[in-house]
C-alpha cells in the first residue's frame, strides 16, 4: 500500500506544478515589498494576512510534494531538483516574517487595531507572536545571507543525512543465511517474537554503522554548530532557550516536566527488570530486547486488520475519526511498508489547502504497527479538527502536536483491553508502559546527548567515537541498572532524525510533555465520557492559538504544577502493578 501523492501534483514537470511554483515565487517577493513599505493599519494588516494564507498554501502543497516524495524514495532526482529551487523560496518567507514582526514591534496599537474587524481578531495571537519574535530577528543586513548560507549548511546536512539513512543496507545473517536489507526493515525486527532474530539484527545493525559513522557525525557537527551560530545571531543565551520558544513553552514547564521524569526513572528501572524476568533472564534488559513483544496478541495483522480494529475501537469515541480513517485508506493517504530507499520510522504531514493528512510507517504486522498507525491518524485527526482554522493559524508548537496521536495510542489500547485473555493483558499493559518508558526515559537520554553535544561542540568538532560516548554516557544514566550494561546502543545518535532538523533543537522533551499531557487528557475523558469529545476536538482545533500554558489551561490543566505531570506517570504505574500482578510478579510501594 503505497500513497497516492496525485492529490497535489501529477509529477514534477505537471503544468499546475510549475504554475504554482512561479507563482510561489512571484507572490513571495510581492508580498516582501509590500510588507517592507506598508504603514500597520487595519486594511494593511487584512492585506498583508490574506496575501500571506494565499501564499502559505502555495507553500505547504508545494513543498510537501517534495519533501513526501523524497521520503518515500530518497533518491528522487526530480524530487531533490524541485527542493532545490523551493528552499531559497522558503527563505523569503522567512524574510517576510522577519519584516513583519519588525513592523508589528514599532506599532503602539497593534491590540486596539485587532479588535476593528473579524479577520484580524482571528489572528491576534499570530499577530502577537510576530511582535515578540522581532525581539530575536537577525540583523536585516545579514539576513538574507544567513538564509542563504543555511541552505549549504544546516539543510543540506541534514538532506545528506536522511540520503545516508535511506540509502544505508544491512547485512544480515540469521541460520546461515545472509540478506542485505534496508535499515529500516532491520531496525523494524526489534518487534520480533524471535529472540534469535532480535539479537542478530541488534548485532548487524551496529557493525553497519561505522560505514555511515563519519559522513552522519559531519552531519550532526554542522547543524549542531549552526545552530550555536544563530542562537548568538537571533540574540539568545543558549539553544535550549531558542528552542523553548520555538516549542512557544516556558522555562517554568520545562522544569516541571524534568522533575517528574526523573522521580519516575526507579519504576520504569523496575519495568526493564521485569521484562527481563519474563524474557528468561535477570539483571538489566537487553538493549535488542526494549520491543520484544511479552504476552501474546494477535500473531500477525494486515493493513485490513488494522483498519477495522482502528475504525471500530477509535471510531467509539468519534464518529469523525472513524470517517477520516475509511478515507485515509479509500483515498491512499498511507504509505505502509519498508523499502529501499523509503525513510525508517512513521510521520503524518498534513496539507491544510486539500484538508487531508498523508501518513508514513514502516508497517510489519505486529501489535506495534498498529498502535503506530493509531498514532500517527491521530495527528491527521488533529489536521481535520483544523479544516477551518486559516492556515496561520494551523501551525501548533511542537509538545501540543502530540496530544491526538498518544491519546490514540493510550485509547486504542485501554479499549483493546476490555475484555482481552490473560496473555491478551500482558501483552497489552507491556506495550503502553514500554510505550511510556521509550518517551521518558530514552528522551530524557536524548535530551542529555543533545545538551551535551551542543555544549562540547562551542569548543571542538565530536568525532564518531566521542559522539558514541556522550551517548553511552546519556543511557546510563537514565536506564540505570535497568539495562545490560553490556549491551547498549552507542549508534542512536545516527539512527535518530530527530538530531538532524536545523529549525528544531532538542527534538524530544516534546514528545515526553506529548506522552504525559495526552495520558492526562485521557484522564480527563475516562472522568467525563463522551460529554468530553466537543472539548477534546476544541483543544485539538486551537492548538495553534496560544502558547502551550495558555491553551493547556483552556482545559483546566496546569503545565507548569509538576504534581499534573505525576499524575500521568501515575497512570503508568498502576499499569505496572497490573503487569507485576498477571504475571505473578512481587508488586513494590510506588516510589
Amino acid at each position: 500500500m503505497k500513497w497516492d501523492l496525485g492529490k497535489l501534483y501529477a509529477g514534477f514537470d505537471a503544468p499546475e506544478f510549475r504554475r504554482d511554483t512561479d507563482a510561489f515565487g512571484a507572490q513571495a517577493d510581492a508580498v516582501l515589498e509590500a510588507v517592507r513599505s506598508m504603514t500597520v493599519d487595519a486594511k494593511s494588516l487584512e492585506g498583508i494576512i490574506a496575501d500571506l494564507q494565499t501564499l502559505t498554501a502555495l507553500a505547504v502543497k508545494t513543498v510537501s510534494y517534495a519533501q513526501l516524495t523524497l521520503a518515500a524514495d530518497a533518491n528522487c532526482a526530480p524530487a531533490m531538483t524541485a527542493l532545490t529551487r523551493l528552499k531559497p523560496l522558503m527563505n523569503r518567507l522567512s524574510e517576510i516574517r522577519s519584516a513583519l514582526s519588525a513592523k508589528l514591534a514599532a506599532a503602539d496599537d497593534l491590540e486596539k487595531l485587532t479588535e476593528t474587524s473579524a479577520l484580524l481578531k482571528e489572528h491576534a495571537f499570530f499577530l502577537d507572536t510576530l511582535r515578540r519574535e522581532a525581539a530575536h530577528v537577525i540583523d536585516p543586513a545579514l539576513e538574507p545571507v544567513v538564509l542563504r548560507l543555511q541552505l549549504t549548511g544546516g539543510r543540506a546536512w541534514e538532506q545528506l543525512r536522511d540520503q545516508l539513512d535511506g540509502n544505508h543496507t544491512v547485512t544480515y545473517t540469521l541460520n546461515g543465511e545472509t540478506a542485505s536489507l534496508p535499515l529500516s526493515a532491520v531496525r523494524g525486527m526489534a518487534y520480533s517474537p524471535d529472540a534469535d532474530v532480535r539479537r542478530a539484527a541488534y548485532e548487524a545493525e551496529l557493525a553497519a554503522y561505522p560505514r555511515m559513522a563519519i559522513p552522519m557525525a559531519a552531519c550532526l557537527n554542522g547543524i549542531k554548530g549552526e545552530a550555536l551560530t544563530l542562537m548568538e545571531l537571533r540574540h539568545y543565551d543558549t539553544v535550549l532557550d531558542m528552542a523553548l520558544d520555538t516549542a512557544r513553552m516556558d522555562r517554568a514547564t520545562l522544569d516541571a516536566l524534568l522533575t517528574a521524569m526523573w522521580e519516575s526513572l526507579p519504576m520504569f528501572r523496575r519495568y526493564f527488570r521485569l521484562k527481563a524476568r519474563l524474557l528468561g533472564y535477570e539483571g538489566g534488559l537487553r538493549f535488542c530486547d526494549l520491543f520484544a513483544p511479552v504476552g501474546r496478541m494477535a500473531a500477525a495483522y494486515t493493513p485490513e486488520d488494522a483498519r477495522e480494529i482502528l475504525t471500530r475501537e477509535l471510531g467509539a469515541f468519534s464518529p469523525r475519526m472513524a470517517g477520516m480513517i475509511g478515507r485515509a485508506f479509500d483515498e491512499h493517504w498511507i504509505d505502509m511498508y519498508p523499502r529501499e530507499g523509503k525513510t525508517g520510522g512513521a510521520f503524518c504531514e498534513g496539507v491544510h489547502p486539500l484538508g487531508i493528512s498523508y501518513v508514513l510507517t514502516n508497517f510489519e504486522g505486529s501489535y506495534a504497527s498498529v498502535s503506530t498507525l493509531a498514532h500517527e491518524l491521530g495527528h491527521a485527526y488533529q489536521n481535520e479538527c483544523m479544516r477551518d482554522v486559516s492556515i496561520l493559524m494551523s501551525d501548533y508548537p511542537m509538545p501540543l502536536a502530540e496530544t491526538a496521536s498518544i491519546f490514540n495510542e493510550t485509547l486504542l489500547a485501554q479499549r483493546m483491553l476490555e475484555g482481552a485473555d490473560r496473555d491478551a493483558r500482558v501483552a497489552l499493559l507491556e506495550q503502553q508502559v514500554g510505550d511510556a518508558a521509550q518517551v521518558i526515559v530514552d528522551i530524557l537520554s536524548r535530551f542529555l546527548f543533545e545538551s551535551e553535544v551542543i555544549e562540547r561542540r562551542k569548543d571542538s568538532v565530536l568525532t564518531p567515537q566521542a559522539l558514541c560516548d556522550i551517548m553511552l554516557d546519556a543511557q546510563r544514566q537514565t536506564y540505570g541498572d535497568g539495562l545490560d550494561p553490556n549491551s547498549m546502543h552507542p549508534y542512536m545518535w545516527a539512527c535518530k532524525s530527530h538530531y538532524y532538523s536545523p529549525d528544531v533543537h532538542f527534538y524530544n522533551f516534546p514528545y515526553a510533555f506529548g506522552q504525559l499531557f495526552a495520558v492526562g487528557v485521557y484522564r480527563m475523558y475516562r472522568e467525563r465520557g463522551a460529554a468530553f469529545l466537543p472539548e477534546y476536538e476544541r483543544l485539538l482545533r486551537d492548538a495553534g492559538s496560544g502558547d502551550v500554558r495558555r491553551v493547556a489551561a483552556s482545559v483546566g490543566i496546569d503545565v507548569a504544577d509538576v504534581n499534573f505531570w505525576r499524575g500521568s506517570i501515575g497512570f503508568f504505574e498502576d499499569m505496572l502493578g497490573d503487569l507485576e500482578a498477571l504475571t505473578q510478579q512481587p508488586s513494590r510501594p510506588k516510589g
